[in-house]
């Protein structure tokens, strides 16, 4: 065990042991507030547009997720509320998958393999069916390998000082949560906020990457986890996520509608972004109301890549709660389109599949659609604020043979 390791545990089993959980993390909301997944067991004749969908397109996003599925322990266990299985499940039907197929053969794939579930949030007072879907991009920035008066903006790696430590390793009732810092002395601590982060924490310690010309840009990066960066020479250098300070994330258009700035209904990536150009002396300090910052690595080959260690496919890949949702799993989409999009308010009703997640995408029905990279998909993404609906496809083996407990059975 290396110092750091040696340090981190001390310091860990010296704040359990002084601790009680809820001392740990933050207070729990209401019971009436927490997300409860409850399930029912449709077909896929009563999903709305499912005949008309190509899923010959998620087909091979969803053989992406099967290059990281088929390298799990076969006997190790998912669950998703009362269903369960083993990924010997997921592998067995990976070990299908055809060099290429029609939407038709996809489609009876599809149908084949899975048992659709429809899922909601037991936990609302109201309209449990419904949740959240909004949408991310690819941003495009200019920059350099080195720095100059014009690119003056940086995007780190992952500092090796930042250590995540799996609580769960110290006391059960902790699995799943995991905390981020560093060490300072003989103490582990947080790690610095975007603010002291701006401010210079990380200069001349060489963990630049590269260097942007625009902090606003580079802001969007950091909160879409990924970005293109071209060159003066016109190489284009992708970066992706690698690592965040662990500071929880915070929505800044809430602090510009508590200014007054805008109300709700209006806020959006564009005005977003509007603002703090038109205000650039408050530009920093609102940004830094985010604490949230995020460490990148050059991305080479297909990208950007998603939690799950996969390419994303513009148009079918979801980012969705870890807590409730298996990387990889096939889900039927119900949305609509967002506005300023052509089919502004029209049904998007398609099959994606899980393949990332985010600091901001939490509960039960919460979802984010992978809309690409371009000016149509900065658009789309910027506006996505759409309630929506999850059906989400299980393999039929594991419902046929792992129930914990009953499943209700709609229609």
């Amino acid at each position: 065990m290396n110092k750091v390791r040696l340090l981190v545990t001390a310091s860990l089993l010296a704040l359990l042991a002084a601790c009680t959980p809820r001392e740990v993390t933050p207070p729990a909301p209401p019971a009436a507030a927490e997300p409860k997944l409850d399930i029912s067991v449709t077909n896929f004749a009563s999903l709305p547009g499912w005949a008309a969908d190509d899923q010959a397109l998620a087909y091979e996003t969803f053989r992406d997720s099967c290059a990281a599925m088929i390298k799990r322990d076969r006997t190790a266990t998912w669950s998703l509320g009362s269903v369960s299985g083993t990924n010997a499940d997921w592998i067995n039907i990976c070990q299908q998958l055809q060099p290429k197929v029609t939407a038709a053969e996809a489609r009876a794939f599809f149908e084949r393999n899975f048992t659709p579930l429809d899922i909601s949030d037991g936990g609302k007072a109201t309209d449990k069916n419904s949740g959240m879907i909004t949408g991310y991009f690819v941003p495009e920035l200019k920059g350099s390998r080195t720095q100059s008066a014009r690119f003056s903006v940086p995007l780190y790696r992952r500092p090796p000082d930042l250590v995540t430590a799996d609580l769960g390793a110290f006391r059960e009732e902790f699995k799943g949560k995991s905390v981020t810092g560093r060490i300072e002395g003989n103490r582990f601590v947080p790690y610095p906020p975007r603010a002291i982060i701006e401010k210079g924490e990380l200069a001349g310690k060489k963990l630049e990457i590269l260097w942007v010309d625009d902090p606003i840009e580079t802001f969007i990066t950091h909160i879409q986890g990924s970005g293109r960066v071209v060159l003066e020479n016109g190489e284009t250098i992708g970066v992706g996520y690698d690592a965040q300070n662990g500071q929880a994330y915070r929505a800044i258009g809430r602090d510009l509608v508590e200014r007054g700035v805008m109300p709700a209904s209006e806020v959006t990536l564009d005005s977003i972004v509007n603002w703090l150009r038109a205000n650039p002396k408050d530009a920093q300090d609102v940004m830094n109301k985010n604490p949230s910052y995020v460490f990148f690595r050059e991305i080479k080959g297909r990208g950007p890549i998603g939690s799950q260690g996969v390419p994303l496919t513009p148009g079918r890949s979801l980012a969705v709660d870890r807590k409730f949702h298996s990387m990889g799993m096939p889900i039927w989409l119900d949305t609509t389109y967002p506005s300023g999009n052509p089919q502004a308010g029209q049904p998007l009703r398609r099959l994606m599949i899980a393949q990332d997640t985010g600091g901001a995408i939490v509960g039960v029905v919460r979802g984010d659609l992978f809309w690409g990279q371009g000016a149509a998909a900065r658009a789309a993404a910027g506006a996505m604020k759409q309630p929506g609906k999850f059906t989400v496809l299980v393999p039929s083996a594991s419902l046929k043979l792992s129930f914990n407990a009953p499943v209700a059975r709609a229609g």
